[in-house]
């Protein structure tokens, strides 16, 4: 009996052991919500804008910006995750007070490679002075270990003269380290290599659209196919997005061809995420959608993530989705099919709107001309029980019932204030708030632009019956 008892033990303690030296389970798949700003497992918002992911073991790191009001620098954040969704945040890797010469700087772009040689972690980023972008620099720092304080290593202008704006860093399948930036007033865009260590130039690999006025780059590649993907330069508005291909990183290259809308669905290349799998590679398209293009500052950005498509080895396509549905452990990545509609007012043919075009929450639901804004386009989410959530297109936010309005808001999956059911009478449907039981209602029976959208008792008027319209 003691030699069962001892065997037992033996194999508790195994198994504890085991258990205590295990990385972390493999990740469930998780949807993540398209065009909005992300909070990590703390509840506080993500600043990793204008960033990159490396991944090391199961996690994957999101370095990104994290800026003071005046949007100068203030941190590199660090966050890690297994599913892309639970995002930890780790460290402020780079800061201020890293360097005498970040105390008034402005860093950009932040990326993170893995050198395996050197087993060191080397982030590249973009340096101006904090006062204008005259400076054009690339700068280095780097760590021994991947959340760890990084240490300035200083900054520079590639090849002693070329200027440096917008970056991003590529690894090749051979190990070689590539750095990519935009260039001359952001007129071109070039590859360079980088020494064996990743933190130095090593000499220019190609300059394959010269005076495209290009910016935001993202390189990866596919099978043997290199893809970037770049934006328009535009400031902070967002522009058609393009992208290029070649066979070999020197060239030739393609001409730029457009992918996604005319505006890349309201964001700016961040990065391209390999997300590789039992069952393949998938690519993650990460957005910015800035602050500043709407009134706030970076850290108010919000988040744009689509899946990619590739009809042939050498095309590439991008389509909004408003959910992204991401399984890291089997590498697929898929968009939800939704179906916008706008809805319009019986009673003067006018659309339900969101006013201005906001993109903040608290913005008022009104009725106006119908223009086919997509401040104007609403996805009925079900959320079962016969129930839907009413989410904007044009915001991400959903609709919500309040005392005396009615407003877009971050969307809240239990609010029972942004539940409603559907009532369908002939060609009109009646919408009914789960929370207060009554109906949605232009105010007043105004047939003017502007009026405002309120919740009123059900009384079957014209002013509470809509058309949902393509």
């Amino acid at each position: 009996m003691r030699r069962v008892y001892a065997v037992l033990l033996a194999l508790c303690l195994a198994l504890a052991g085991a258990l205590a030296t295990a990385g972390p389970a493999q990740a469930a798949p998780q949807t993540v919500t398209t065009g909005t700003q992300f909070t990590d497992t703390n509840g506080s918002p993500v600043h990793a804008h204008g960033g990159g992911v490396v991944k090391v073991g199961s996690y994957y790191y999101w370095f990104g910006e994290n800026r003071n009001t005046d949007n100068t620098f203030r941190y590199v954040d660090a966050y890690r995750s297994t599913d892309l969704k639970n995002w930890e945040f780790r460290n402020h890797v780079l800061t201020e007070a890293s360097d005498p010469e970040l105390a008034t700087a402005n860093i950009e772009r932040p990326k993170v490679m893995y050198n395996a040689s050197t087993g060191t972690f080397v982030m590249w980023m973009h340096k101006e002075n904090g006062v204008d972008y005259g400076e054009a620099r690339a700068a280095v720092a780097v760590s021994d270990t991947v959340d760890g304080d990084y240490t300035w290593q200083g900054s520079f202008r590639p090849l002693g003269t070329h200027m440096s704006r917008d970056i991003t860093v590529f690894v090749d399948t051979d190990g070689a380290g590539y750095m990519v930036s935009a260039a001359r007033e952001n007129y071109d865009l070039q590859i360079y290599r980088l020494t064996a260590d990743y933190t130095g130039i090593a000499g220019l690999v190609a300059d394959p659209w010269h005076g495209g006025h290009r910016e935001a780059p993202a390189l990866f590649k596919r099978g043997g196919v290199y893809f970037m993907l770049t934006s328009g330069a535009t400031g902070w508005n967002p522009n058609q997005q393009q992208y290029a291909t070649a066979t070999s990183i020197a060239g030739p290259w393609t001409a730029m061809t457009n992918v996604g809308d005319s505006t890349t669905y309201g964001s700016q290349t961040a990065y391209v995420l390999p997300v590789q799998g039992s069952s393949g590679t998938s690519y993650l398209y990460l957005g910015d959608r800035w602050g500043n293009s709407f009134g706030g500052t970076v850290n108010d950005s919000r988040y744009v993530w689509l899946p990619l498509a590739f009809p042939s080895s050498t095309t590439m396509s991008m389509s909004w989705s408003p959910e992204v549905t991401v399984d890291t452990a089997a590498g697929t990545v898929s968009g939800t099919s939704a179906t916008y509609n706008t809805l319009i007012a019986r009673h003067s043919s006018k659309c339900a709107d969101v006013t201005s075009q906001s993109l903040w929450a608290r913005a008022q639901i009104k009725q106006y001309t119908c223009n086919g804004g997509t401040n104007q386009k609403y996805w009925f989410k079900s959320v079962g029980g016969g129930y839907y959530q009413l989410a904007v297109r044009g915001s991400s936010l959903c609709v919500q019932e309040n005392a005396s309005s009615v407003t877009q808001e971050d969307c809240d999956g239990s609010a029972t204030v942004q539940q409603w059911s559907l009532t369908i009478t002939g060609s009109y449907v009646t919408i009914t708030s789960r929370a207060s039981g009554e109906c949605l209602d232009v105010n007043g029976a105004s047939t003017a632009d502007s009026a405002a959208l309120i919740t009123y008792t059900c009384n079957g008027a014209t002013n509470q019956q809509w058309t949902r319209g393509g």
